[in-house]
């Protein structure tokens, strides 16, 4: 693995860090860096609370609380789904990247 592609894949997880407004801009721009582990430790909270917000949705909706519609309690969990499978795929990434380095011949 090149390091364009271990770029590449730190500026998508910034930008999803940014989009998820997990991370301020401009406090990232005032440090001039990223710390890896704050990043993936705000990612994973990010995913653990939308799968905890999906799991009240879902247990509001089936004790009958008028205020919670299915159409949300759906999209509530799809948006769940799709976050926990993205982490899911960068984890995979990071692996095969960890793996291709340790089987570089030095």
């Amino acid at each position: 693995m090149n390091t364009s592609a271990v770029d590449s894949l730190l500026a998508q997880m910034r930008v999803a860090a940014t989009a998820a407004g997990l991370r301020e801009p401009a406090q990232a721009a005032q440090t001039g860096k990223l710390d890896f582990a704050d990043v993936l430790k705000s990612s994973l909270d990010g995913v653990a609370q939308a799968q905890a917000r999906s799991e009240a949705m879902q247990k509001a909706f089936v004790l009958g609380d008028n205020s919670v519609s299915l159409s949300d309690t759906m999209i509530a969990m799809q948006k769940a789904s799709i976050n926990f499978q993205a982490t899911v795929q960068v984890r995979n990434k990071v692996v095969q990247a960890y793996n291709d380095i340790m089987n570089m011949q030095v």
